[in-house]
C-alpha cells in the first residue's frame, strides 16, 4: 500500500543542498514515529556520526531528519506505521578487528534480534551484517576446498568469528 500524496515527504525536501550532491543514493529510511531516535542511538554506537538537518513536524516533533554514518549520508522519516523494515535489505558494516565485531554486534542487536552469519535486526526492525572484509577474501579464493570451509564455518555462527574463519581457511 502506498502512502496517501498528502503523507508522503520526498528525501530530497529536508536535505541541505550541501549534502546532495555528496553521494548519488542516499538510503531513506521510514520508521513509525521514532527516527529521531534511531539516528540518535545509530550515532551512539558509530564514532564518525552526526545529525545534519531535521525537519520540524506537528507540534515541534522531528518529522524526518538526515544523519551521517562513517561518511554515509542516511535519510530517516517518522511516516506511520504503513510499512516495515525487512531482511529483504540490510546495513553492511565493515569491521576489521574482532573487538570491533564485538562492539557493533552488541551495541546495534540490543533489545533487538542476533541471527546467523552476522545478521541481527536491531531495537527499530533494522536488519544489519557485521562482518570483516577477510571474509570476503576467504569465500573468493581460487581454491574451492578452501573456500567451502569457510562458507561451512560462517555457516554455524551468529556473530562472526574471525579466528574461526581463519582456522577454518587453513583447514
Amino acid at each position: 500500500m502506498a502512502p496517501k500524496a498528502s503523507t508522503f515527504v520526498p528525501a530530497n525536501i529536508f536535505i541541505q543542498r550541501k549534502y546532495i550532491s555528496m553521494q548519488k543514493i542516499t538510503p531513506f529510511l521510514w520508521y513509525n514515529d521514532n527516527a529521531e531516535e534511531a539516528a540518535n542511538f545509530y550515532i551512539s554506537v558509530f564514532k564518525n556520526g552526526k545529525i545534519l538537518t531535521t525537519m520540524p513536524g506537528p507540534g515541534g516533533k522531528v518529522m524526518g531528519l538526515s544523519f551521517e554514518l562513517e561518511g554515509q549520508v542516511f535519510q530517516a522519516l517518522n511516516g506511520g506505521p504503513h510499512f516495515k523494515f525487512t531482511e529483504a535489505i540490510s546495513l553492511f558494516v565493515s569491521c576489521d578487528t574482532q573487538e570491533e565485531i564485538d562492539d557493533k554486534w552488541e551495541k546495534l542487536s540490543a533489545g533487538g534480534e542476533k541471527s546467523r552469519c552476522g545478521w541481527l535486526k536491531d531495537k527499530y526492525g533494522l536488519s544489519w551484517q557485521i562482518v570483516p572484509p577477510i571474509l570476503g577474501k576467504y569465500l573468493a579464493d581460487k581454491d574451492p576446498q578452501k573456500a567451502q570451509r569457510v562458507m561451512q564455518a560462517m555457516m554455524q555462527m551468529g556473530k562472526i568469528v574471525i579466528a574461526d574463519l581463519e582456522k577454518a581457511y587453513r583447514g
